[in-house]
């Protein structure tokens, strides 16, 4: 059965909204949640769910994703099992993909050569976890020529989203992109009921449809903008219900999370979302693993129990990866990628540190995000003084200092 679905996922997205962390690497493959990269989430949902046939499409600043995927994403090619990273191919012309649609259009032969009778559509940039086998039934079900996953939000970010009206039966009713006022969801004013990204097509109506739009030269090539809101007036597309999705180990406050991490505030809070107690969103479920690349680093180490002195090295309510280690210093509500190293009398509070960051002794670091390969010299204060934050540093919206890859800090 697996063998009749393709997934494409869609991961060619130039991610501007998250700089400077996309400023060396696409958006799906920063790091997220310590040991993770972003595409590590879908490609795990498809994984568990049994679809093993998964071409990834690529293009800005691509060659990050493409060594993660290669590395760490090798299936049983005996098995006819893959992930594929397919690269801008140009194969219609020299034109780079002009929106989404698009990518699917001029990889058009990878359906061709594959020959599934539904292809999932879906984007590389968000932290969910969803059985794909449900969309897939609820598709199957009501005969659907496409099956659009949506979930509520909060009105006031309707804006930022493809908002759906949806009939008793499920079908839909109106599709509109990103509108300046969205129409709120009945009997919930607050909520209105958005798009994933996520889309399950036949492959007769995909290609239909990408061929369709690909002839428009008015169009802006966009799944949402330009196929689904014209696609469900003539064909059966269905909305699926996210909130219903059930994953197996999953407790019923996480059911219902999906983060579009597309800028610096929500990536920073849907990190620190994993260090709670009881977090909204559980890395720790062994019967739904997220697959990454494992490293073969040493295990995490704290030393120096001089409480004498102040010189302890410990961490609180953090993540901490492998090949770390907390040398004297103090680390709170923070996510630690591998090889970062904090030492003595230095404290860390909710902050993002990335590989092979090291802190220097008695730096004070808040909410902040240092990316790969940074060196904080000793006596560096960030995040604690927003003005000079501002003057040397990136600092977002909601006054997130971020330090870019490699930056010379003095």
């Amino acid at each position: 059965m697996a063998s009749k679905f393709l997934a494409m996922i869609l991961a060619g997205g130039a991610g501007t909204r998250l700089e400077p962390l996309t400023r060396e690497r696409a958006k799906p493959a920063v790091p997220f949640g310590g040991r993770y990269r972003i595409i590590d989430f879908c490609l795990s949902n498809f994984v568990n769910s049994g679809i093993f046939k998964i071409k990834v499409i690529t293009q800005y600043k691509s060659d990050s994703l493409n060594n993660h995927l290669s590395r760490a994403w090798r299936m049983s090619a005996f098995l006819g099992h893959y992930v594929e990273a397919v690269p801008a191919q140009m194969r219609t012309g020299v034109d780079w993909y002009k929106g989404s649609s698009d990518a699917i259009y001029q990889n058009l032969n990878i359906v061709t050569d594959e020959e599934p009778e539904q292809v999932f559509i879906f984007g590389a940039d968000h932290v969910y976890r969803m059985d794909v086998r449900q969309i897939l039934n609820f598709h199957l079900e009501n005969k659907a020529d496409c099956t659009v996953a949506a979930i509520p939000v909060p009105i006031e970010q309707g804006q930022q989203f493809g908002i759906i009206e949806v009939g008793p039966d499920g079908r839909m009713l109106k599709f509109v992109e990103k509108p300046k006022e969205p129409p709120p969801m009945p009997g919930n004013p607050k909520l209105c009921l958005a798009s994933m990204g996520n889309y399950l097509f036949t492959t007769e109506a995909l290609v239909r449809e990408v061929v369709r739009d690909a002839a428009d030269e008015a169009s802006s090539h966009d799944f949402g903008k330009s196929i689904i809101s014209q696609m469900y007036e003539s064909s059966r597309v269905f909305v699926y219900d996210f909130a219903k999705n059930v994953v197996a180990g999953q407790g019923e406050k996480e059911r219902g999370y999906w983060r579009d991490v597309g800028n610096i505030d929500i990536y920073f809070q849907a990190n620190l979302d994993l260090v709670d107690v009881d977090p909204v969103f559980n890395l720790y479920n062994d019967r739904w693993p997220i697959y990454s690349l494992n490293p073969n680093y040493p295990p995490a180490k704290f030393v120096f129990a001089d409480v004498a002195n102040n010189r302890v090295g410990h961490a609180t309510d953090s993540l901490v990866s492998e090949g770390c280690i907390i040398s004297g210093g103090s680390v709170n509500r923070s996510v630690l990628s591998p090889k970062v190293r904090v030492n003595s009398y230095s404290q860390v509070t909710d902050s993002i540190l990335f590989e092979n960051v090291q802190i220097g002794r008695r730096c004070k670091i808040k909410r902040a995000i240092i990316d790969k390969n940074v060196d904080i010299p000793p006596g560096m204060t960030i995040g604690h003084e927003p003005e000079e934050d501002r003057r040397r540093f990136f600092v977002s919206p909601g006054g997130i200092v971020v330090i870019p890859k490699g930056a010379k800090v003095a």
